[in-house]
């Protein structure tokens, strides 16, 4: 199964391209790593196009895999998200 279908998806890459600028302004962060995985052997479970983007920080070692990922509380991802979408609400 096909899983990127363009012109729909551009409108991803048009959302990354604000929220990875969002994403520097509001965290503070020097820049921004996009991933992309797809079909199985990308771990998805249902095909769907998407985009994950990480905000960088000098040695973050984000490329670098644990046995087991640390994975930040809930609690602190919803802080996370609700500053950039205040910051998105405003643009």
């Amino acid at each position: 199964m096909e899983t990127f279908q363009p012109p729909r998806e551009l409108a991803v890459f048009e959302a990354t391209r604000l929220l990875a600028r969002t994403m520097r302004r509001v965290y503070g962060c020097d820049g921004v790593s996009t991933r992309q995985h797809n079909e199985p052997s990308g771990g998805q479970d249902v095909w769907h196009f998407h985009q994950h983007l990480f905000p960088r920080y000098p040695h973050d070692d984000l490329y670098i895999t644990s046995a087991e990922p640390e994975w930040l509380p809930s609690h602190l991802r919803q802080e996370f998200a609700k500053k950039l979408r205040a910051a998105l609400n405003q643009h």
